[in-house]
């Protein structure tokens, strides 16, 4: 039987997985009834249902670019509530290389009910570093190399 960490880090994986296959369903999903989604650009969407409606038009009107990441923390907050932290790194349809302007830190809030783990809360934060280049550069290279992995060369 996998650990909690484990199941949230396939929460986390799933949920990046279903924004790469642009499936608004499958995203909103993964989320409770009453999760919250807060969007690189500050939306913030309250429901699994109104994260479906928010993310059809993103995926149906948008060439969305694809997520790397990679998973920094994972830790239990309460006996059925975990936090995953992970820096994350998005790649353009048919670019080989990360966008940095679009660099993230993203935070996962998991909570376990009825034996099933969903996300309570995902927040996708730009890592924008100001006046931080060094720390911004080193993200990047970081995100670069998890892509590279992921796209290759």
């Amino acid at each position: 039987m996998p650990s909690p960490e484990e199941t949230v880090r396939g929460l986390y994986e799933r949920l990046l997985e279903r924004w790469n296959e642009r499936d608004a369903r499958g995203m909103a999903g993964l989320f409770a009834i009453e999760g919250n989604l807060v969007g690189f650009d500050g939306s913030s969407v309250n429901g699994r249902m109104p994260i479906e409606d928010h993310l059809g038009p993103i995926f149906r009107d948008h060439p969305t670019p694809r997520f790397v990441a990679k998973v920094r923390e994972i830790r239990c907050l309460a006996p059925k509530v975990m936090l995953l932290r992970a820096a994350a790194a998005m790649v353009a349809p048919g670019a080989g290389d990360i966008n940095p302007a679009l660099n993230a830190i993203q935070s996962l809030v998991a909570v376990r009910r009825d034996g099933n783990w969903q996300v309570q809360l995902f927040q996708n934060t730009p890592a924008a570093f100001h006046g931080r280049m060094a720390e911004a550069e080193a993200l990047s290279e970081e995100l670069r190399s998890a892509a590279k992995a992921v796209v290759g060369d």
